[in-house]
């Protein structure tokens, strides 16, 4: 399969399952167009009549254009077999019982009170609650006794807002690196937050101890105040703003995201994204809300369009601000076209339920924490381990191939068969398909792939 798109210049022509990105001519673009359904007496004839009347394009030319088609096709470059259905599974079994990674839910309370907040507003549908000393420590112990001779872990402080538990959080990565030399593991930790909290202690200890923080921001002040609200329904924009500088200044503008959301209001996000770069910030994502359906947040059909020209849009501003010397780092953007992910990761997907899980404050596991409080999904808890096998099984046997829609698709080996919590939510099924949320995904790697194209050419 090829997949074949115009892009900021560029003829691209994508061949999906070796991987190999081609930057062509119009005459082998039209070739390559043609040629698995066309004979070679066919295409040439085409070509005669589309380019016969240019003169720097021969006979011969349209000739030897054929011939270098055929022979990166028998090189393996284009119109690669998938051979890969076979593999779908593997390493899965390979890494079976093996956990690699937590999301540590060490606050069910928000110190916001979001609309659009997947996790009603950091309760989870259930009751506000925080994490124990105690109930961390099992589960970091449940982490290392089920990593195998995995030795690099990671670790997610989450919420609601987990500064809203800073000294248990302080406690627990205390705890962690009192145990690394004996168990011979190292902890990678990542703290999620609000922002509203973060003081001179907070930054100390991010910058000591979290090789990642994320921090919520979703643009214009507008923007953020009209859903990132307090429970006085005050935005939260001037309050937050200044502490995120700060600290992206003391973390010498490394190693940090600033993670907004786009919804019905302002499907415009590439505002919002020169707003964050206006401010100082360039490790930015931007992510589209899930909700449920009829949300006033949702993305409708009508949105579309507008932010499907945005990330075209995005991607020229990002060539605009190589040129001037000024780069930023999209996190969709980031795509590596000479390696990346093995086979065997491209096709089984993120991990959830299986490598990753998701801990709440009385012990209790989740496939991811998109799933939590959604009872159906309760794997088990830290002290008995996965007990729900059935539903860890479902999740095991997520792969790019358990999704009929998948196989047709050119960038399945880049979404692994898509976001399992998405699917569920859109379509009752793990295994359905987000449609909606596929869309926006390839489009933005077609532009990641031109903006590569463009920095690998050094244009």
């Amino acid at each position: 399969m090829i997949h074949q798109y115009k892009l900021g210049g560029y003829n691209v022509v994508l061949d999906v399952c070796s991987g190999a990105v081609h930057v062509v001519d119009e005459v082998a673009y039209d070739i390559i167009g043609l040629f698995e359904e066309h004979t070679q007496e066919e295409i040439l004839a085409a070509m005669k009549e589309k380019y016969g009347n240019r003169e720097d394009i021969t006979e011969a030319d349209l000739k030897e254009c054929y011939a270098q088609v055929v022979a990166l096709k028998e090189a393996g470059k284009l119109f690669a077999p998938d051979t890969f259905e076979p593999m779908a599974g593997q390493l899965r079994e390979k890494t079976a019982g093996v956990v690699k990674a937590l999301c540590l839910h060490v606050a069910h309370t928000c110190n916001l009170n979001c609309s659009y907040c997947f996790a009603s507003q950091g309760k989870y549908h259930g009751e506000r609650a925080v994490m124990s000393f105690e109930v961390g420590k099992r589960a970091l112990d449940f982490l290392v006794e089920n990593s195998g001779s995995r030795r690099n872990l990671e670790v997610d402080f989450f919420g609601g807002e987990p500064l809203m538990n800073f000294q248990v959080v302080k406690d627990l990565v205390a705890y962690a690196r009192s145990i690394e030399k004996e168990k011979h593991k190292n902890f990678r930790f990542t703290l999620t937050t609000n922002g509203l909290q973060i003081d001179d202690d907070v930054i100390d200890f991010a910058n000591r101890e979290c090789s990642n923080v994320v921090l919520s921001l979703d643009g214009r002040k507008e923007i953020h105040d009209r859903f990132r609200v307090d429970y006085a329904g005050n935005g939260s924009w001037d309050r937050i703003v200044p502490k995120f500088q700060k600290l992206v200044e003391a973390r010498e503008g490394k190693n940090y995201y600033m993670r907004g959301t786009f919804t019905h209001a302002n499907p415009d996000f590439l505002k919002d994204i020169q707003q964050m770069l206006d401010l100082g910030f360039t490790e930015l994502s931007m992510e589209p809300v899930v909700c449920a359906p009829g949300d006033p947040s949702e993305l409708t059909e009508e949105d579309l369009p507008i932010v499907m020209e945005q990330y075209e849009k995005l991607a020229e501003l990002m060539l605009e601000r190589d040129k001037a010397g000024e780069p930023f780092t999209f996190y969709h953007y980031m795509i590596d076209l000479t390696g990346g992910p093995c086979i065997y990761k491209r096709i089984s997907g993120c991990g959830s339920g299986t490598e990753y899980m998701a801990v709440t404050p009385w012990g209790d596991l989740y496939p991811c924490h998109q799933f939590v409080g959604d009872e159906k999904f309760l794997l088990g808890n830290i002290w008995d381990g996965v007990t729900n096998t059935a539903i860890q099984s479902e999740f095991a046997a997520c792969n790019v191939y358990a999704h009929p829609e998948c196989r047709d698709c050119w960038a399945r080996l880049y979404c692994s068969g898509g976001c399992a919590a998405n699917a569920y939510h859109s379509t009752g099924s793990v295994t359905g398909v987000y449609e909606y949320g596929c869309k926006l995904f390839r489009k933005r790697m077609e532009c990641a792939i031109m903006v590569a194209i463009h920095r690998a050419l050094g244009e």
